[in-house]
């Protein structure tokens, strides 16, 4: 079946239909990853977008219950070079056609992926249309040119979970041998588990959630929407900002209620989180041009001079200019276009990254973050204790 995709700015591309029927809107963004289509697929911080893959052929090692990163795809749409329609894998539970016909999502192939990704590199990331029922490029460009912008949405509220819930399940081996290692090791840490976690939902990967509880924390996911009151009355020993998507300054409710937890517990924010957490310092933020997304961004780590390679997924940063310097210490800085990539207070107990240290997909250069989350916690615990020793 034939599909059209049409930009804002006029442009279309003619490709073949996968996926389900219909018509969808959204702002177009590419992902450099080579692997990994199903963890970008579900990524909660692709809601209002669709994705365009820029590795040439997608869908050849199907899809499978493991690798989802929420409970469904959030990306509005796909598009991609080619698609294999009979893929093989030994994990493969079912095709990504098939998949996403489940899940109703539009998908267009056999287009250039590579001219449409230097035309959003060129003017930017926009709104766009895919329609496998009107195929005139010129009404197609019309209803896209009527659809909302990503500036200014709130979409973090459409992401988040309803009610809090608890999160217990480790990360998971592909062998055998290896699931028998990490079960003991579980069985240890679940001896010695001793920081609670309350985690803001605001569209959080599964993964983050796996690697915090490989990292000894027991967690409760929370609402977006949750207050102080409520973080503070669970009394954790540690509070998690997670990754979403859209625009972090219309998210003032979460804004607000980080700037009332600062300084009560450890804070450690990722990529939206890293945001929420600069606008409640009395940061700003800002629209990149196109976005970082993709598994091979170069960060410096700026303490030890090392460079990471990062996996990515934001249109929104936040500008290093206007954080604080008195308080601010800046840790990571990518290499790319020298935005920033991360950052600690430096008498509070709070830090966060830009980029995803969980990966899923992606390297695992930056995974030493949530063992730093972990000791962040321990010190502050400590140091609690020690000042209630010298209150009695």
């Amino acid at each position: 079946m034939e599909a059209l995709l049409a930009l804002e700015d006029g442009r279309t591309f003619r490709g073949k239909s996968f996926g389900a029927d219909g018509e969808i809107s959204g702002e177009i963004v590419f992902n450099t990853s080579l692997t990994g289509y199903q963890e970008i697929l579900t990524d909660p911080s692709y809601a209002g977008q669709v994705v365009v893959l820029t590795y040439p052929l997608i869908g050849n090692y199907g899809v499978n219950s493991q690798d989802a990163e929420s409970a469904r795809p959030f990306a509005e749409g796909l598009v991609v070079r080619e698609i294999a329609e009979i893929p093989s894998n030994w994990r493969q539970q079912s095709s990504l056609p098939d998949y996403l016909r489940e899940h109703n999502i539009v998908g267009i192939s056999d287009i250039d992926t590579r001219a449409l990704v230097r035309h959003i590199r060129t003017h930017g990331a926009m709104r766009c249309m895919i329609s496998t029922r009107d195929l005139d490029p010129a009404s197609v460009v019309r209803k896209t040119q009527g659809q909302p912008v990503m500036v200014g949405q709130d979409l973090v509220k459409e992401v988040t979970c309803r009610e809090g819930y608890p999160w217990q399940d480790p990360s998971f081996e592909l062998f055998p041998a290896r699931k028998r290692r990490s079960r003991n090791a579980a069985a240890k840490k679940e001896q010695q588990r001793p920081f609670k976690v309350a985690a803001f939902d605001f569209g959080i990967k599964h993964n983050i959630l796996r690697l915090l509880t490989d990292h000894g924390c027991e967690l409760t996911v929370v609402p977006a929407t949750t207050g102080a009151s409520q973080i503070l009355s669970l009394d954790p020993d540690g509070i998690f900002l997670s990754n979403g998507p859209g625009d972090p300054e219309p998210v003032t409710y979460a804004i607000n209620t980080v700037r009332q937890l600062l300084g009560k517990k450890p804070i450690f924010g990722i990529c939206l989180g890293h945001q929420i957490l600069g606008l409640a310092l009395g940061g700003r933020t800002y629209k990149l041009k196109f976005g970082h997304r993709g598994g091979n961004h170069p960060v410096l780590r700026i303490p030890t001079g090392q460079v990471e390679i990062t996996a990515q997924n934001h249109g929104f940063a936040v500008d290093i200019d206007s954080l604080p310097k008195s308080e601010i210490e800046v840790t990571h800085v990518n290499l790319n276009d020298q935005t920033l990539e991360g950052f600690r207070h430096k008498s509070l107990p709070a830090f966060c990254v830009q980029y995803h240290p969980e990966s899923s997909p992606g390297p695992h250069d930056s995974r030493y973050l949530f063992e730093e989350f972990k000791s962040m916690m321990l010190q502050h615990r400590e140091a609690k204790g020690e000042r209630g020793k010298a209150k009695g």
